[in-house]
């Protein structure tokens, strides 16, 4: 951006030098007075430029003040040309010229820049200085907007990390509990699991992006705390790639699709199953769950229920918009619930 606006003032100072200097190719000996008129005239073009690009523009045209401004542009236009033709009288400009160039008439309209050239040259640059500040303005406040949004953005995904955290604690939780009555063995190995998820929940998914490693290696771990107390009868079945994949995800965003499978796919008297499924090809994420569907689902006992999935949703138009495809599903023929979720991740 610097590089540009650097560009942009070099053209137009290089371009009010050209139109000063050309003047002076009328011959090799044009005497010092006619230097130092077409110097000046460059000095005060350069200083009508900065002038408004500066202070008239911003603390006028930006503030509602546009008649004010409009009335300023008029006046420094009046006021460049009398100057213009002050100088040449009292320089003699006109008679310089013909004295150096006899082949053209001595009157004003052989002096070095006549009256209407600077009105217009002067009306010109004050127009370069528009465009250039309003194109200006209007990258910052675009820039501003982006940043309010992407603030705005932060926020709302840091509100919703916070409650997805909350919820998955307490699934956990509540297995664990469950265990104590049944195997304490099997509990205190569900405690040690839940450490090693806790130091990942806690720390790692404060950034902004982990791994896709990271994340299934997280999935796992979960799979195999929730089959401690699972009966025979459930199968729970996790395919998933043999290589790591150290591809960038956002945190905790496939977890809550297999919490609510755990939560609603399974069941303790009736044959169920639980089949989840990752998949990377060419920079896509595949990501696969499905679960047991039952003719009368369980009755919500939690205020918190479903907010890992809603949050998700959410989560995914914020980071990944026209980046992914969610489809989300009810199969009664197979008697399946299904999630399939495709993220682009290159």
């Amino acid at each position: 951006m610097r590089a540009l606006i650097f560009s942009v003032h070099f053209a137009v100072l290089l371009g009010l030098m050209v139109f000063t200097c050309i003047p002076l190719t009328i011959t090799s000996s044009l005497p010092i007075q006619i230097w130092i008129k077409q110097l000046a005239l460059y000095a005060a073009l350069v200083g009508v430029f900065y002038l408004h690009l500066r202070i008239l523009i911003p603390k006028l045209l930006y503030n509602n003040r546009g008649g004010t401004f409009a009335l300023l542009v008029f006046l420094i236009c009046i006021t460049a040309a009398l100057l213009n033709h002050q100088a040449d009288k009292l320089m003699d400009l006109p008679g310089l010229i013909h004295k150096f160039a006899p082949k053209g008439p001595a009157d004003s309209r052989n002096t070095p820049v006549g009256d209407l050239s600077i009105m217009i040259i002067t009306m010109i640059v004050i127009g370069i200085a528009i465009i250039i500040s309003v194109t200006r303005k209007i990258q910052a406040d675009q820039l501003k907007e982006k940043a309010l949004e992407n603030d705005r953005i932060a926020g709302e995904l840091a509100v919703l990390r916070s409650q997805i955290n909350p919820h998955f604690f307490f699934n956990v939780l509540h297995t664990i509990y469950g265990l104590t009555e049944i195997d304490t063995d099997r509990a205190r190995e569900a405690i040690y699991t839940l450490s090693h998820m806790m130091r990942y929940v806690l720390y790692d998914t404060r950034q902004q992006s982990t791994t896709l490693e990271k994340e299934l290696h997280l999935i796992d771990s979960y799979r195999q705390l929730m089959q401690l107390r699972l009966p025979e009868h459930v199968q729970v079945v996790f395919n998933r790639p043999k290589s790591p994949i150290n591809a960038p995800l956002s945190p905790m965003l496939l977890l809550p699709f297999v919490e609510n499978a755990f939560k609603h796919g399974i069941s303790t008297v009736q044959p169920s199953h639980i089949y989840i499924s990752a998949q990377l090809s060419h920079g896509a994420l595949r990501f696969e769950v499905r679960n047991t569907l039952f003719a009368e689902p369980a009755n919500e006992t939690d205020e918190s229920s479903g907010i890992g999935l809603a949050n998700t949703r959410r989560r995914l138009e914020l980071i990944y918009p026209d980046k992914y495809k969610l489809t989300v599903k009810e199969d009664h023929e197979l008697e399946e619930f299904r999630v399939e979720l495709q993220i682009s991740l290159s």
